[in-house]
């Protein structure tokens, strides 16, 4: 085994179960921890009283339960939580919690930066340092459920569903994305519905079939576009893999879900970019038969960007087409704007090691806290 510490946060159950295995332990110990650390936020083996003693020396001198440090907290006049952690490479990330009447959502990120550079988000302005580990994406759920049970202990405000739309493209972390989103739900520690944990990509092609058969959360595509020519100007990824070989992804994932189980678009509108009413027309026949739900994303401004926001009349006339076309359409209400909490407005504090956009790197993280 290798010398250096381990965080035990990340571990999933069945790590747990073969760890104690080698330990010469009994199996059923892994469900008795995972309590201990995902239910009662246990930071210390020493505090976990139905564990052997010998055990829980063992398990502290191979590593710890560690969360990221957080760095700020900053709450939105509309009620939205943004947090800077610290991950382990020196780099900040942020995590933005969104309240509702119905339900609570965090949106947590998996990568210090983001390596594919989407020409409308302020993520991608910084380049890329490191893949968060396991550890250091649940932990993101652990420590916003902590922070909402001690400012509301009548659980008013709660952690209901979480979106992995934060910092970095999930699905080029994908072990350890996985890995996280096995915790956030499993009983052991989130429980929360496969229905509301929702993998959000730009388009891994290739990682979109891996997901088949590895789990069963939630799957939302950054698709931003109705045609080719326009989203490889936006999402660069697109050039390797084109639109059409990204809904066959799709197609594939969606089919193993069942239970009437659908993708989400993601789609930002921009003014003068990707909002006209031929934008509208080709996005619905782009996705006809294509069983979705839409989610349309006003865009919200950034330094640098040289984006604008489309105006409410071009944006309703956008949805009334789709909706006409026979599509479940939603408008993304925007939250958290006035501390740089809302979608494509996360920068963190990103050490870029692509070396990359540097003048955007600086305007972003100017405007970061």
């Amino acid at each position: 085994m290798s010398s250096a510490r381990l965080n035990f946060l990340g571990f999933t159950r069945s790590q747990w179960e073969a760890l104690l295995i080698e330990l010469g332990e009994k199996p059923y110990r892994a469900p008795q921890i995972m309590k201990w650390i995902h239910h009662r936020y246990v930071d210390d083996f020493a505090d976990m009283s139905d564990i052997s003693a010998k055990l829980r020396q063992q398990l502290a001198a191979m590593g710890d339960i560690r969360e990221p440090e957080v760095i700020t907290e900053r709450i939105s006049q509309d009620g939205t939580r943004k947090w800077l952690v610290r991950a382990a490479s020196g780099s900040a990330v942020e995590m933005v919690f969104i309240p509702e009447d119905n339900r609570g959502t965090l949106c947590v990120s998996s990568q210090v930066g983001c390596a594919l550079d989407c020409s409308f988000c302020s993520t991608g302005k910084q380049g890329f340092n490191s893949d968060l580990s396991a550890a250091e994406i649940i932990g993101q759920v652990r420590i916003a459920r902590k922070a909402l049970e001690a400012a509301y202990p009548d659980r008013s405000r709660a952690v209901t569903n979480v979106v992995l739309m934060g910092m970095g493209e999930p699905l080029l972390n994908f072990d350890n994305v996985i890995a996280a989103v096995e915790l956030m739900m499993n009983d052991l520690a989130y429980g929360i519905s496969k229905r509301k944990v929702t993998i959000s990509t730009s388009g891994v092609v290739p990682a979109i079939y891996k997901l088949v058969g590895t789990t069963d959360a939630s799957l939302a595509i950054s698709l931003h576009a109705p045609n080719d020519e326009l989203r490889s100007q936006l999402v660069p990824i697109n050039r390797k893999y084109p639109i059409a070989e990204l809904l066959q992804a799709c197609r594939v994932y969606a089919a193993t879900l069942g239970e009437k189980r659908t993708v989400t678009i993601e789609y930002t509108l921009m003014d003068g970019v990707n909002e006209q009413p031929e934008h509208a027309e080709e996005l619905a026949v782009l996705l006809e038969g294509f069983p979705c739900k839409i989610n349309l994303i006003p865009f919200n401004p950034f330094p640098g960007s040289g984006y604008k926001r489309p105006s409410q009349v071009a944006v309703r006339a956008f949805q009334d087409r789709l909706i006409r076309a026979g599509f479940g359409v939603t408008v993304r209400t925007t939250r958290g704007q006035d501390i740089q909490a809302a979608c494509g407005q996360l920068v963190g504090e990103v050490e870029d090691k692509t070396r990359r956009q540097e003048q955007y790197k600086r305007i972003a993280v100017g405007a970061a806290v």
